[in-house]
């Protein structure tokens, strides 16, 4: 079954032309974050190769516009590695900038385990345990 499965995802018409079209762009993206400015390319991604045209999404205009000025040299770069490159076109493709969910506030410590962090902290000698407890103590809420 395995088998038949490679071979259908491997042969020349249908599912064989994705397969390699998705090796080919994973190949492509890895050579673009090489090529890329590292502030450029963690703000941007290449998304799609066809008929020698590149394709990235950039997370802002900002992004976008400046990855537009640089297209001459991305071309050039592309072609140095043996890519062949008739273009590059830049989309904004922004992001989800849904806000983060906000973090439970943190559960107070008891008073006894309070108190038994704190034995156990005067209990060691001076080392990186000893100061992570003082941090936690220090900053833990306490239980009244």
């Amino acid at each position: 079954m395995a088998d038949s499965l490679q071979n259908l995802l491997e042969a020349a018409e249908g599912t064989g032309k994705v397969l390699a079209h998705a090796k080919l762009l994973g190949k492509l993206a890895a050579l673009y974050q090489q090529i890329a400015p590292p502030h450029l390319g963690q703000a941007s991604a290449l998304a799609n190769y066809k008929s020698g045209m590149i394709l990235i999404h950039a997370s802002s205009g900002a992004v976008a516009t400046k990855l537009r000025q640089l297209a001459p040299t991305l071309i050039d770069e592309f072609l140095k590695r043996g890519v062949e490159c008739r273009g590059v076109q830049v989309k904004v493709q922004a992001r989800d900038r849904r806000p983060a969910a906000p973090k439970p506030a943190p559960k107070p410590l008891s008073v006894a385990t309070g108190e038994r962090l704190t034995a156990l902290r005067d209990s060691l000698p001076a080392s990186p345990l000893r100061d992570a407890l003082e941090n936690l103590l220090a900053r833990a809420a306490r239980r009244e």
